[in-house]
């Protein structure tokens, strides 16, 4: 092993020690993250064993909560961008100190992703039918494929970028550009691809009208750029309170326009998509009647979409009225961004495609229980991961882990 490689596992080892150590407070959220995350693992395992059929989906709805987990995810993911975008290419350094932090919520957030399509899969140790040059790949004809590189392909560039300025960090030295910037500008054109492909593979299935629409892609992009940085808000929020890592309030303003612009975007554009269905009244109106009044006396998503519209339209105002620069309101805005749009990106975008089906027959989907703990599971597992790499990285940033400040064991 050479001495270069021996000063990085030592690096590792040493972040890694960091994460046992904490006060009441921390180790009261680990044990409940971890606790929330292995009664996930018991209702895979249910899963594993009994199959699909102890969830709520069916041959007329085949997906559900799993998939609305993931595309709500895949738009947390790609709106790292937003904070990578002022610091790299306008140099505006406002929100230089916390981009680091935004792309390590991304590489948590992608495993996430992962996570739930391969919860979704009634076989996962199929998946090797997905594995390039191993499986049937079917790239470039397949949308599934696409989706596959790009999903890989953008955690591996935010973790190289992100293990690799955090090591410059706490070696002291001035990371090389060569070695990072081309990887950030690629990752601001990768961020996109990944919430369009996502969009595309919903856009391209023609048997379901619902999602045959043009602005399904910029919606998906529009809401990215709320619920992202609006969940960085609130982390920040928390890591100024809990640690000594400077948080100004400068960033989270600069943090609260990039909200503020991107929800009045996706209230618009929601609002055009309800106009084209409803005005026209054609045939294919019945998905989205369905969702926002019922069809024939099944109501099933009418109270997740007009709960979503409150939520949205609660924040939108509360974003525009001068009252959001102060941070209790801007968090509460936050947090009703994030749940509104999660409703509408999710549970309002997925499953209203399959009702009626393309035979006219109405068959409702309602998450079971054991849905529900294995999405409790893979957030928890995902929060928990976050809180490990921020538990890792905060350190560094601040200047307490320093190769001087320790000798090896």
């Amino acid at each position: 092993m050479t001495k270069t490689l021996k000063d990085y596992v030592f690096f590792v080892y040493r972040c890694a020690v960091l994460t046992f150590e904490g006060d009441w407070r921390y180790f009261l959220w680990m044990t409940a993250l971890t606790a929330g995350a292995l009664l996930g693992l018991n209702a895979y395992c249910k899963q594993l064993v009994t199959g699909l059929s102890v969830t709520g989906m069916s041959d007329a709805v085949s997906w559900g909560l799993y998939i609305a987990n993931f595309t709500f995810l895949v738009g947390m993911a790609a709106a790292a961008v937003m904070l990578v975008i002022p610091v790299y290419v306008y140099e505006d350094e406002t929100l230089n100190d916390v981009v680091i932090l935004g792309e390590l919520l991304t590489v948590a957030v992608i495993v996430m992703c992962l996570l739930f399509v391969t919860v979704d899969l009634g076989r996962p140790d199929r998946f090797w039918h997905m594995v390039p040059f191993v499986g049937k790949f079917n790239w470039p004809i397949s949308m599934l494929s696409w989706d596959v590189i790009v999903l890989n392909g953008y955690l591996a560039i935010n973790a190289h970028i992100c293990g690799y300025l955090v090591y410059m960090v706490y070696l002291g030295r001035k990371p090389s550009p060569y070695l990072y910037k081309p990887f950030v500008f690629l990752s601001i054109f990768w961020a996109i691809s990944i919430h369009t492909v996502t969009a595309f593979l919903y856009v391209g299935l023609g048997g379901r009208p619902f999602w045959n629409a043009a602005i399904v892609a910029p919606r998906f992009l529009a809401s990215a750029f709320t619920a992202g940085p609006g969940f960085l808000i609130l982390t920040l929020r928390i890591v100024r309170r809990v640690t000594a890592y400077h948080v100004s309030d400068k960033a989270l303003m600069m943090l609260r326009r990039i909200v503020q612009v991107s929800m009045i975007i996706t209230v618009f554009l929601l609002f055009c998509e309800l106009f084209k269905e409803f005005y026209t009244d054609s045939a294919h109106v019945a998905s989205s009647r369905y969702l926002f009044f019922g069809l024939h006396g099944h109501h099933g998503l009418v109270p997740w979409i007009w709960t979503a519209m409150a939520f949205n339209t609660a924040a939108l105002i509360l974003l525009l009225l001068p009252v959001s620069k102060s941070l209790k309101y801007l968090d509460l805005a936050c947090i009703l961004a994030i749940v509104g749009i999660w409703i509408e990106k999710g549970m309002g975008m997925v499953i209203p495609a399959f009702i009626p089906t393309p035979l006219g027959e109405i068959v409702e989907y309602f998450p079971t229980t054991n849905e529900w703990l294995i999405c409790l599971g893979i957030w928890s597992f995902g929060l928990l991961l976050y809180t490990i790499f921020l538990k890792m990285t905060i350190p560094v940033l601040t200047g307490a882990l320093r190769p001087s400040s320790s000798t090896r064991p």
